[in-house]
């Protein structure tokens, strides 16, 4: 890249995938895989850019240089039977933030996308597409596209896609108990807040 045009203004790690399973079920493999494509390729990748993102800021006077990387809302909030992607995206959310606070002094602008349910042809979501009312959480690439281009070139910090999914962390911190217990399955009464399962 940096033989062929010299500068880089704008990295984008957008590494994915996912298998799920239980831990019980899958173990450590499962997770290591995980690891190695969302969390390990992404830092690989900058690892070895970033000095040409360093050089290009301290040239550039008018142009952002950025990177962004594109964790999930699961790097935020864990599901079940998603131990490992969960993993790989919290490790990759909280190596952004790190990484941002190192990086602005050389100019290096670090950006963080958190997606949530995006309907592509990987992964088209299509059991919540089908829900009458759980299809309204699912999205479209173009609105992870409208964030990556809000942190990369507009200097946010970071991004919920959609906007919405904010709350899902939100909730995680200031109820982890109830979240945990929606993530599980499991269900409190409306009055007395007893799990119906006992």
């Amino acid at each position: 890249v940096g033989r062929a045009h010299g500068e880089l203004h704008l990295l984008v790690n957008n590494a994915g995938a996912r298998w799920a399973g239980t831990f019980a079920e899958t173990g450590w493999e499962n997770i290591d895989r995980h690891v190695k494509i969302n969390f390990e390729a992404p830092v690989r990748l900058t690892e070895t850019l970033l000095p040409l993102l360093r050089a290009t800021a301290q040239k550039q006077q008018t142009h952002r240089v950025s990177i962004v990387n594109v964790s999930s809302t699961s790097g935020r909030v864990a599901r079940a039977a998603a131990g490992g992607y969960s993993a790989a995206k919290f490790a990759l959310a909280g190596w952004s933030d790190s990484l941002a606070a190192e990086e602005a002094k050389h100019g290096v602008h670090v950006g963080l996308v958190l997606p949530g349910f995006i309907a592509t042809e990987g992964f088209p979501q299509a059991e919540l597409v089908a829900h009458p009312v759980l299809r309204r959480i699912v999205s479209d690439p173009e609105t992870v596209a409208e964030a990556i281009v809000e942190c990369g070139l507009k200097g946010r910090a970071e991004r919920y896609a959609p906007r919405p999914y904010w709350l899902a962390a939100a909730a995680r911190i200031l109820a982890p108990g109830l979240v945990r217990r929606a993530i599980s399955g499991e269900t409190l009464t409306p009055a007395t807040g007893i799990d119906e399962h006992q």
